[in-house]
């Protein structure tokens, strides 16, 4: 029953292609001084720190701003979502192995220790990198204005996973129903949240 269930959610995220983001410095009337129009008016507090106007990278001369310096940052954004969206089903693929693993082991079968372990690095390698490179990549022209149900739903959803994904390694080793707990949180939220950021 739960190995059928396992399918069905990875029958619900074929790998449909990479999405790709428009380019819009064709949009753009600009001169090499036209700062303001190279960012979009919001950005996550990560990358206004590292690329904002007054951004890290800008005050120490590695990424001025300019028109230049944009187009190759939008290439480098593009490289950094495909990564992340493959991270993403890698991290989704192990979250189920580590499901289907961990649920024989905390059942009391102690030959699936160091596979559990195994696993269980894999997906903290592949989520946190993944975080990373979201939170940290160039950020877009212009700012999505995404709203209604699907995006606060993500945001949420996003939240408790990541959260639930912490709690899964500080109590590892202490606590074996509250690291349980934990790390089924982390999979049905981060499940739910791939299914409605793609529906």
């Amino acid at each position: 029953m739960r190995f059928n269930f396992l399918l069905l959610l990875i029958a619900l995220f074929p790998l449909n292609g990479l999405s790709q983001e428009k380019e819009l410095f064709d949009l753009i009337i600009t001169d090499e001084n036209a700062t303001s129009q190279l960012l979009p008016e919001k950005m996550m507090i990560t990358q206004r720190i590292f690329w904002g106007e007054k951004g890290i990278l800008r005050k120490t001369g590695l990424a001025p701003l300019n028109f230049s310096n944009r187009q190759k940052e939008m290439k480098l954004r593009r490289s950094i979502l495909k990564t992340q969206q493959i991270l993403e089903y890698a991290t989704f693929g192990a979250m189920i192995a580590q499901v289907v693993v961990g649920d024989k082991y905390y059942s009391g079968d102690d030959s699936l220790y160091k596979t559990h372990k195994t696993i269980n690095t894999l997906v903290n390698a592949s989520y946190f990198t993944g975080t990373a490179l979201s939170l940290f990549s160039p950020p877009p022209i212009i700012s999505k204005k995404t709203k209604g149900f699907n995006s606060k739903a993500n945001k949420f959803l996003s939240t408790i996973h990541f959260t639930a994904m912490i709690l899964t390694n500080v109590v590892d080793s202490d606590n074996k129903k509250a690291h349980k707990a934990a790390a089924y949180t982390a999979f049905s939220t981060y499940a739910a949240a791939e299914i409605v950021f793609k529906f």
